[in-house]
């Protein structure tokens, strides 16, 4: 297996699940020529499969999905807990958060649309904001689901590299770019890099993927 920092444009990525991806995983698949998200693998806490980090008032802020735990630790079979007020919690913070931001009326209605649709499932709410995401950015590569456990992967495994509690410099390096732009909140905690794709889309709209 070769390392993350040795992605080749128009290869194959493989991809975790996510909710609300960073930059980094949105720009990792504007380089491919196919992505695909792993759907067999076992449900692994503190990832970005159940959280994103947006740019709040007071700084860095984290929004987390919370999940019913079952016998089955397949990521596909991982139900969302709608017992806990999660739903609320991330639309109120994602409108304070960007509701000032220069694109937020040209996208959110939509993206609200889909959280709220009360999926079953924690697969098929990522897969959804993220192909939607994917055409709001206009990023033409297919994104697909695994129908087995890849053990093995012909292209680049990124499944363990983009991840919330480590950074992978050679990924990060090649694929965010640490020129900051316009962030609502950045006179009072600066430039914020790779957050959740929300920041991108909310400040830059149409010239987010010329910044991928």
């Amino acid at each position: 297996m070769e390392s993350a920092g040795s992605i080749q444009n128009g290869g194959e990525i493989l991809l975790s699940t996510a909710y609300f991806p960073p930059i980094e995983y949105f720009s990792a698949i504007a380089h491919a020529r196919t992505a695909w998200v792993e759907g067999e693998e076992s449900y692994l806490k503190q990832s970005y499969r159940t959280r994103c980090h947006i740019y709040a008032a007071g700084g860095r802020e984290t929004l987390q999905v919370p999940v019913c735990h079952g016998p089955s630790k397949l990521i596909r079979d991982i139900r969302i807990d709608y017992t806990h007020p999660w739903l609320h919690r991330h639309t109120i913070a994602i409108k304070s958060a960007y509701g000032a931001s220069p694109f937020f009326m040209y996208y959110w209605d939509d993206i609200e649309r889909l959280l709220h649709q009360g999926h079953k499932y924690l697969f098929d709410l990522n897969m959804d904001l993220t192909r939607h995401l994917i055409s709001v950015l206009g990023i033409s590569t297919p994104v697909e689901s695994t129908s087995e456990f890849c053990a093995e992967w012909r292209g680049e495994d990124l499944r363990g590299a983009i991840h919330p509690k480590r950074k992978c410099p050679s990924l990060y390096e090649r694929h965010v770019s640490d020129k900051p732009y316009y962030q609502v909140f950045s006179d009072r905690a600066g430039f914020i890099p790779n957050l959740s794709i929300l920041d991108l889309v909310f400040h830059e709209g149409p010239e987010s993927a010329d910044y991928l």
